[in-house]
């Protein structure tokens, strides 16, 4: 795959321009094109990882820091008191649509129950 002509990394390096409301050194987060919440920010590596299956050990760090950023993004956006959900997809019957790993951060109302 060729990383330039991903989205995601062209938001990255900011020859996309969109919201991002958080970045640094390994990762990046903007509002989601297509938002399925009030609150639906996408939260991504700023290194190519296709799926969730293709971590590794040496990406513990950055996936921690994803979910450190979402737990933070929601405290900002005032939706860690009432909930939130993070999701990540993975391939193509977890709808996984882009294959670069990202998190869905979702909040603003109730989500559906999927799980019984």
């Amino acid at each position: 795959m060729n990383n330039k002509k991903n989205i995601f990394q062209q938001i990255i390096s900011k020859k996309i321009i969109t919201n991002i409301v958080y970045q640094d050194n390994l990762v990046t987060a903007f509002n989601d094109i297509k938002p399925q919440s009030p609150i639906h920010i996408l939260i991504i590596p700023n290194i190519f990882i296709k799926t969730l299956n293709n971590i590794k050990s040496e990406h513990q760090l950055l996936l921690g820091r994803m979910l450190l950023v979402a737990s933070k993004i929601a405290k900002k956006k005032k939706i860690d008191k009432s909930g939130y959900r993070v999701v990540i997809n993975c391939n193509h019957h977890g709808c996984q649509t882009i294959f670069y790993l990202h998190m869905h951060l979702l909040g603003g109302r109730q989500g559906i129950n999927i799980f019984f």
